[in-house]
């Protein structure tokens, strides 16, 4: 599996980045990418202490992306944000989108598909104007393993499929007791109502070897 939302100590997580990779290495994982919580307060500050970690990548068991989560950053605001993250040097931005299970701003779905972002986070409701976004952007939708977060993964997979969009799967992880390997994500996905789920699994691996091509260039 390739895990591309994943918490460090820099937000809310509980594990430096290398633990995490250790960890992701040792349950057979083959990449992540460490995407913390972030909004104008921590963007710079985030991303000048994962830089530090750039050097080292090929030292890791498995491909690395550092990059950031805009989280609870007003609508209109989102597009600031996520120009400011790939100006500090993101290699992989995604958005918190509108989950259930969280108080999230209506509109954030919306705003974000509109940006150059790689993933929206779980969701939530995700209407057919912003599926309609997803699928013209090439944004992935992401089914999650996060407890709450993971109550519309069905709803979510059924309308990915009915207007075309990509998805991925990821774990959201805040400790390690969040970690998952390629058999507990094939159940997630299998879970979501996703009978190929062969085809979730490779759009996380595209992702990243696009990326790991672009910063090679």
């Amino acid at each position: 599996m390739i895990d591309l939302h994943v918490h460090s100590i820099f937000s809310d997580g509980e594990l430096v980045p290398s633990e995490i990779a250790r960890r992701m290495a040792e349950i057979g994982n083959e990449g992540m990418a460490v995407t913390d919580h972030a909004d104008f307060s921590n963007i710079k500050d985030l991303m000048k202490k994962l830089d530090q970690m750039k050097d080292y990548r090929d030292d890791y068991e498995l491909d690395i992306l550092f990059g950031v989560e805009v989280t609870h950053v007003p609508p209109r605001l989102i597009g600031k944000a996520v120009e400011m993250a790939w100006r500090e040097g993101a290699e992989i931005v995604v958005v918190h989108g509108e989950t259930v299970a969280e108080p999230v701003k209506e509109g954030t779905n919306y705003h974000a598909l509109c940006e150059e972002i790689d993933i929206l986070a779980h969701p939530g409701f995700i209407d057919e104007k912003c599926l309609e976004l997803a699928r013209e952007n090439g944004i992935y939708l992401e089914i999650t393993s996060r407890k709450g977060h993971c109550l519309t993964n069905g709803y979510v997979a059924k309308k990915a499929e009915e207007f075309g969009c990509r998805l991925v799967v990821n774990t959201d992880s805040h400790s390690p007791s969040d970690f998952i390997d390629t058999e507990r994500a094939i159940r997630v996905v299998r879970g979501a109502g996703i009978v190929d789920y062969g085809e979730i699994l490779e759009n996380s691996k595209k992702l990243m070897e696009e990326k790991l091509k672009k910063l090679k260039k």
